[in-house]
């Protein structure tokens, strides 16, 4: 007889597990956290402080993982990660899964790695939680995906529909509902499964244990506008380089579209065109809508009033992002302040 949803996730709780924590390193270790949203010119400005400071880039970005996605991740360039060393790039397969556990521990090792080498670490990317994860520390929960809850929980998810899905993360994990968006039914599913694996809300397992770094955050921002600009011709420029061609590669190499590498922004959309739902023209308008909304809910994790990032705005102020990263290893390393 097939179980049901709710037997398939009864019998996946109660598990405990463990969870990531820093290496101990001295505490004036420097790390460099490059923050701010998509389009805003983080590869480029990264790549010049690598090559002013003797640093190595390490990607935190959730789709930069995987092979093969390329264009549509906006992922450096061959001839561009020639220019400095680059970590945590084309780590899985699309049909792989990187959780957020596993990319801290990778990042701390790599972090380092790097201070093993005299360089700096520079941690790229504007996927917030993975960002913050390392900076601030998180007790990530060490839950290893389970294929068979996460069936029953998205059938749950498309029976109910999403809003209503999302109202039961709210009613055992208010905290953790509140910053997710109800259309990220990948991350609501997520942050049940753990609840449901060690019975308690993905928010407690995420107790801040601040890494022995010296960590300056610099965020890098624009005017919306502007900015929205950039994106549509980011995306103009993914079409001209051969995104549809990327999705079409992927699609022939066996990746379904339900896989989370598949169902990222604009390999989803092209996979509308790709399948005869919509014109072409129809989803790169869809992919720009799309992105506008993904700044938006970039800049609520990276927000303008932390007071933990330095802000700055990109073409008008480079001198001050250069001004904070000398005092910022001035410190990092003893010297007395100029």
């Amino acid at each position: 007889m097939r179980r049901s949803n709710e037997e398939t996730i009864r019998e996946r709780e109660g598990e405990n597990t463990l969870a990531s924590s820093p290496p101990r390193l001295l505490a004036s270790s420097p790390l460099l956290a490059l923050v701010g949203p998509t389009a805003v010119g983080k590869t480029a400005f990264s790549l010049q402080i690598a090559q002013d400071y003797n640093g190595e880039i390490i990607s935190a970005d959730s789709r930069q993982i995987y092979r093969g996605l390329d264009i549509g991740a906006a992922k450096a360039t061959p001839e561009q990660q020639a220019l400095a060393p680059h970590h945590l790039l084309d780590v899985v397969t699309p049909d792989q899964i990187l959780t957020l556990a596993e990319f801290q521990e990778r990042a701390y090792a790599t972090i380092a790695a790097i201070h093993a080498r005299q360089r700096l670490p520079i941690l790229v990317g504007g996927t917030g939680q993975w960002v913050q994860a390392v900076v601030e520390g998180w007790g990530v929960p060490r839950v290893p995906p389970d294929p068979e809850l996460r069936a029953a929980l998205e059938a749950e998810a498309e029976t109910i529909g999403s809003t209503a899905f999302h109202a039961r993360l709210a009613a055992v994990d208010p905290q953790a509902a509140q910053k997710l968006d109800p259309r990220n039914v990948r991350r609501v599913i997520r942050a049940l499964e753990v609840y449901h694996k060690t019975g308690i809300p993905i928010s407690q397992h995420q107790q801040k244990n601040a890494p022995p770094y010296h960590i300056l955050q610099l965020g890098l921002t624009m005017p919306r506008e502007a900015l929205y600009q950039r994106v549509d011709q980011r995306i103009d420029r993914m079409l001209e380089m051969g995104l549809v061609a990327e999705v079409e590669r992927l699609v022939k190499a066996g990746y379904g579209w339900d896989l989370p590498a598949m169902s990222g922004l604009g390999y989803k959309q092209i996979g509308y065109y790709l399948r005869g739902e919509l014109s072409l023209e129809e989803v790169v308008a869809l992919i720009k809508k799309e992105t506008r909304r993904y700044v938006r809910q970039q800049y609520n994790w990276f927000r303008l009033d932390n007071p933990r990032i330095t802000w700055v705005e990109v073409g008008q102020e480079p001198e001050q992002a250069y001004r904070e990263i000398k005092r910022f290893l001035d410190e990092a390393v003893g010297r007395e302040k100029n």
